[in-house]
């Protein structure tokens, strides 16, 4: 507040309406203007008479008015979003704030209110939106000004400046500046292996001058060079990716720096596309007809990612003996067909108590053992036929295969429920099995259980296959250690052996039953390889600005440690916990956009993942210039001015704070000004009567007397 005022002034208040005057008076008129007409000789004295009349009428008061003044108010917006931490730009806004507000303190009329406007995500720099929240609680007749510290990327311009108000922009820069970005257009985020994704980005430069003909693009996949060229700028380029495996793929695409651009951190982007099967091809092939048969059919046929081809043979694909067509029960396998020219196509291939008693020729299960030797998968559930002279681990398939049985007569009777082994608990396709036995200890957990050990709940079996010796991993055993399932890698592709055919009791409900949909379910798509089933993987993956690291093995070591690189090539050292067996986890900031990398080892065991982190907020990080290019012209228009901060002997060029009139500029060259409102409040009022109804009516009866005597000589 300031020292009160008084001000006077003559105000009047009348005592009839106004339009009523305006008639008294036109009257008035017309008997003056008729006896000027005539001559009459006391006109004017009536004229007098007339005017007294209508004066007194029209209430003249002088008014005295005791006014305190109010302090204007103006506003200092500091942008303290992400573009603002481009090279020195945070530390010229600091500087200009403490200058402007030092200046302002000095001002006995002027209240500065300072506020901040934060980061806004994918909104971009939302300036005039904290600008309005500010405006909220500020008379607009005591708005002196805005003054935006920032570099001039705003994203939520107005038609016309706030307030009604002068705009003033300090600008966090030399002037006008120039950038190269890389546009990403579109990027499929899934693509079906196999395949290839198409992506479409485009290299722009911006700024006065920037423009250049060319620029080298270069594309990396999963950290390894993938492509490198020369293109047009300007220009939309189309990349044609191959998806060779399901799970992430993650591509990073990096342009040449431009000569003097003010930042490379859009020079680059990263996408992460995700590799899925399209449809996954199930050959079922079952043998003597069985209770279970049933089962594997029901379990393919209802997931809709596998398309199931199902066939039972009971006859040698050469037989032929000339039955007629209209009383054949069976028709004949089309052995060549499977087995020769389409065997390729098949992701799986399932013998369900298959034995080969000539119904498939030797070539062609030696066939199906190639094909898992390059990047195949064979399942084989067995029973009795596994065992004597018909078994198939006698033929080319048991080179393949993870065991054979011990003996010919190794067909155990008896009840018994499964046991998950210990490499079992930490393996992806039996950890956390409803029912299952809690987590045992040993290396493989193929001894006999102790006696403290709790046993599994599911529905028991009774009948199994013993084993000779086992390659591979052993998840299911017996009570008394031997082996039920096992798992192993062969080649490029992967072999399983299910040495019991009594799951099917579990789907039946038997004595409780068990998860039997959900194990065969795992162990088919670990044996195609899906991702998500992988015992030994390390991943990791960057989501609300941590990267986020998982590594799954069946050691029964401590997890160690990882090395994190990150896009700039820092590395890290980040110990991982183990947080269920089998799992370790570790997290850690990740706010540098690009590729980051997480290896854990050397040598020929070392393993590595890799991570895409986009730019948090595309908008902000587009184009990356301080210039005056987009908000100037506002600020220009609202008698403001464009100022940039860096310069000068010291470094930064803040200019000077002035006051100013509401009808003048509000902007020079080295000077900024807030305007004087001359908002105020009145604390008191006097009024006096000029011509109170005492005097006026003595004097117009006067006058009127001395017209009409002057009139009557």
């Amino acid at each position: 507040m300031h020292p009160e005022q008084v001000i006077a002034a003559v105000r009047f208040d009348p005592l009839l309406p106004v339009w009523l005057l305006v008639a008294l008076g036109a009257l008035s008129l017309a008997v003056v203007g008729l006896g000027l007409w005539r001559r009459g000789r006391g006109t004017l004295l009536r004229l007098a008479a007339f005017a007294v009349l209508l004066l007194w009428l029209a209430g003249p008061r002088l008014v005295q008015e005791t006014r305190q003044s109010l302090r204007d108010i103006g506003l200092l917006v500091v942008d303290q979003s992400a573009s603002m931490g481009v090279g020195d730009r945070a530390h010229l806004a600091e500087v200009a704030r403490q200058s402007i507000e030092a200046q302002a303190a000095h001002l006995s009329d002027l209240e500065l209110r300072t506020v901040t406007v934060p980061e806004s995500g994918n909104a971009g720099t939302q300036l005039f939106a904290a600008v309005n929240r500010a405006l909220a609680d500020i008379p607009r007749s005591r708005l002196a000004g805005t003054i935006a510290i920032t570099d001039g990327q705003v994203h939520d311009l107005p038609k016309t400046a706030p307030g009604g108000a002068p705009l003033n922009l300090l600008l966090a820069g030399r002037g006008e500046e120039t950038d190269r970005r890389l546009r990403v257009i579109e990027a499929p985020g899934y693509g079906i292996v196999g395949k290839s994704v198409t992506l479409r980005v485009a290299i722009d430069d911006l700024g006065v001058g920037s423009h250049t003909d060319s620029a080298t693009l270069t594309v990396r996949r999963d950290g390894q060079l993938f492509r490198t060229e020369s293109v047009p700028v300007g220009t939309e380029q189309r990349i044609e990716v191959p998806i060779t495996r399901a799970g992430p793929t993650v591509i990073e695409m990096a342009a040449s720096p431009l000569p003097g651009e003010v930042s490379q951190l859009n020079n680059r982007a990263v996408v992460e596309i995700n590799g899925v099967r399209d449809r996954l091809r199930v050959l079922l092939i079952s043998g003597e007809p069985h209770q279970g048969e049933r089962t594997w059919r029901r379990l393919l046929k209802a997931d809709p990612s596998v398309d199931l081809v199902h066939f039972t043979i009971l006859r040698p694909p050469e037989k032929d003996d000339r039955t007629p067509l209209n009383e054949l029960a069976l028709i004949a396998f089309p052995v060549r067909e499977l087995f020769v020219d389409k065997i390729g196509e098949f992701d799986l291939i399932i013998l369900d108590r298959f034995q080969n008693r000539g119904l498939l020729p030797l070539p062609y299960l030696a066939n199906i053992a190639n094909r898992v030797r390059q990047g195949g998968a064979l399942l084989m559930s067995v029973g009795p036929e596994f065992t004597g002279a018909t078994s198939l681990a006698a033929t080319p398939l048991g080179s393949v295969l993870p065991g054979a049985p011990a003996r010919t007569d190794a067909v155990i009777d008896g009840r018994f429920r499964p046991w998950v082994t210990a490499l079992g608990q930490r393996h992806p396709v039996t950890e956390d099995l409803l029912g299952a036995n809690p987590p045992v200890t040993g290396p493989t957990g193929s001894n006999p259980p102790g006696p403290d050990e709790k046993g599994p709940t599911w529905g028991p079996w009774y009948r199994r296959i013993e084993p000779g010796p086992i390659s591979g991993e052993v998840l299911l055993r017996t009570p008394d250690g031997q082996p039920l399932l096992a798992l192993d890698h062969v080649g490029l592709g992967r072999t399983a052996l299910l040495l019991s055919d009594q799951i099917w009791l579990w789907s039946r409900g038997h004595d409780g039953g068990g998860p039997q949909a959900e194990l065969l379910r795992r162990i088919a798509h670990w044996l195609m390889q899906e991702p998500d089933l992988e015992e030994n993987a390390l991943t990791a993956r960057v989501a609300d600005g941590r990267l986020r690291i998982e590594n799954r093995s069946t050691d029964l070591g401590p997890p160690g440690d990882v090395v994190v690189t990150d896009p700039d090539g820092k590395k890290d050292t980040v110990a991982l916990h183990e947080d269920s067996p089998g799992r370790a986890t570790a997290a850690r900031a990740a706010t540098v956009p690009g590729v980051w990398q997480v290896t854990q080892g050397s040598g020929p065991g070392v393993r590595t993942a890799y991570a895409a982190a986009g730019a948090a907020n595309p908008p902000e990080l587009a184009d990356l210039r301080a210039t005056a290019t987009v908000a100037g012209p506002l600020a220009r228009a609202s008698d403001g001015g464009v100022h940039w901060l860096a310069g000068g002997r010291a470094g930064v060029e803040v200019p000077e704070l002035r006051r100013t009139e509401d009808d003048r500029s509000a902007s020079g060259s080295s000077w900024i000004g807030l305007q004087r409102r001359h908002d105020h409040v009145v604390t008191g009022v006097a009024a006096l009567e000029l011509l109170p109804g005492w005097l006026s009516l003595p004097v117009m009866v006067g006058l009127l007397v001395l017209g009409w005597r002057r009139e009557g000589r």
